[in-house]
């Protein structure tokens, strides 16, 4: 029994074990990303992409968890307000005039590589 028990302990600690840290992305495998929703996909390449997948930009790249977690340590809710309110040199609504706020939020969990 007590053998049995120590067998269950030991899987469920591998099963807890945390994740590997997140690795970089290059500017490429950023572009490649793309919502699965299609209306999603058109607000993200009409608005977000041009800029979300460009070192360049200072906009952090589309997926890439290193860049992204510490923004969304901050919460959604601030990720939104800075995206509604524009943030650097990220305009007001990310230039997206179509774009809700929730249709901002869905494009806010993608990028940070956090879509349902």
């Amino acid at each position: 029994m007590r053998a049995l028990l120590l067998s269950m302990i030991i899987l469920l600690a591998g099963c807890s074990a945390s994740q590997a840290p997140p690795k970089p992305l290059t500017a490429e495998q950023s572009a490649a990303l793309v919502p699965k929703d299609a209306r999603l996909a058109a607000l993200y390449a009409g608005s977000c992409k041009s800029c979300h997948t460009v070192k360049d930009s200072q906009a952090p790249l589309t997926g890439d968890r290193t860049l992204w977690d510490p923004r969304w340590a901050k919460g959604p809710d601030a990720l939104l307000t800075s995206a509604l309110q524009g943030k650097g040199k990220m305009p007001a609504g990310g230039q997206c005039f179509e774009c809700s706020p929730a249709d901002l939020t869905k494009l806010i969990m993608f990028m940070a590589g956090r879509e349902p």
